[in-house]
């Protein structure tokens, strides 16, 4: 599915407005009708008064709003999918979701930079297959390998620290799963991004590092934090309520490891960045993987895609319709349904 106008969908915003002006007029009248007679003086003189009625227009006028709205952002749905040659490499980004990752010792705070990172990179790909893997004790598929760069943000933008109920950071575990993600035998150039602040509590990384490359992975290292490193926040609603604390006690101090980064980065045949200047990490990644010879592969995609404005335009006109003819006018037959009490 595709979206032509999204900016339309600030057209949405008029329905919260009509709802408030909808909300202080019924206040105003009530005052204003309890200032004018009591309530059985009320109902004898206006005892066609119905506050269902009321809330059902501005119900159906909200959908009209809502239905106008949707067809002037025109969304268009894909109707042929036809078989495309690219070229390009593969490249998975594995990401550090332990519990150390929310350390702010970088702003906001290690995982939101290391997503911020990521969707820069993949804004920046052109053909190129990307996949997703989250890890802190143990590793877990988030995306397999695709050319779907939207898929693959929404799932980035979607990992936390409390997606993997194992904590702790394995490294190894991470590099193990991506090794399934490659399952091109003629895929000349293999890809590993790993995204971490570098605390590896399973010191297995760089053996099996080496080994990723021995079936022609290269992994590259970005690292994220502070080497003066920083506590690690318990929130709550967003307010911090404490830091981490040891077994002693001791608030817990949580430090950029580099030179884990760096040594794995090193086994398999590739290289170490600092994350903390995004636009250095995405041009170094840039370099390298324009480097890189690309392969040719096959990809499904949506050639053609129609148009579905008319379908929410068409509702929109038959809300408005309702609300005119049906909601204004009394009609003899929706006075015999007496939907609005009247005949009481």
């Amino acid at each position: 599915m595709q979206l032509e106008e999204k900016i339309w969908f600030w057209a949405l915003g008029i329905i919260p407005v009509i709802l408030l002006l909808f909300l202080v007029l019924q206040i105003w009248k009530h005052n204003t009708q309890n200032k004018f007679a009591d309530k059985k003086q009320l109902n004898r003189l206006s005892p066609n008064r119905s506050l269902f009625k009321s809330i059902l227009k501005i119900v159906v006028l909200s959908l009209a709003f809502a239905c106008l709205a949707l067809a002037l952002v025109n969304p268009k749905i894909g109707t042929k999918l036809e078989t495309v040659k690219r070229e390009g490499i593969d490249i998975v980004f594995a990401v550090d979701v332990s519990k150390s990752m929310l350390a702010e010792d970088i702003a906001p705070n290690r995982l939101e930079k290391s997503k911020q990172l990521v969707t820069q990179i993949i804004n920046n790909l052109a053909s190129d297959r990307v996949g997703i893997i989250a890890y802190a004790g143990k590793a877990f598929p988030q995306l397999p390998i695709t050319t779907d760069y939207a898929s693959a943000k929404m799932f980035l933008n979607s990992m936390n620290t409390d997606m993997l109920s194992s904590q702790g950071t394995a490294i190894n575990e991470a590099i193990k799963l991506a090794k399934t993600y490659f399952d091109d035998e003629q895929q000349t150039n293999r890809v590993l991004i790993i995204i971490s602040d570098g605390e590896d509590h399973s010191e297995q990384a760089a053996a099996v590092a080496e080994e990723a490359n021995n079936e022609g992975i290269r992994i590259f290292t970005i690292g994220v934090g502070d080497v003066k490193g920083g506590p690690i926040p318990e929130k709550r609603n967003g307010i911090i309520l404490n830091y981490k604390k040891d077994n002693q006690g001791e608030t817990v101090i949580t430090r950029l490891n580099e030179e884990t980064l760096k040594s794995i980065a090193a086994e398999a045949n590739g290289a170490y960045i600092n994350g903390k200047n995004t636009n250095n990490v995405v041009e170094s990644i840039r370099e390298i993987l324009n480097k890189m010879d690309k392969t040719e592969f096959e990809a499904k995609q949506f050639a053609e895609y129609k148009d579905q404005f008319q379908w929410f335009l068409g509702f929109g006109i038959f809300f408005l319709l309702l609300d005119i003819f049906l909601l204004e006018r009394k009609t003899a037959w929706l006075k015999k349904l007496n939907l609005f009490n009247e005949n009481l």
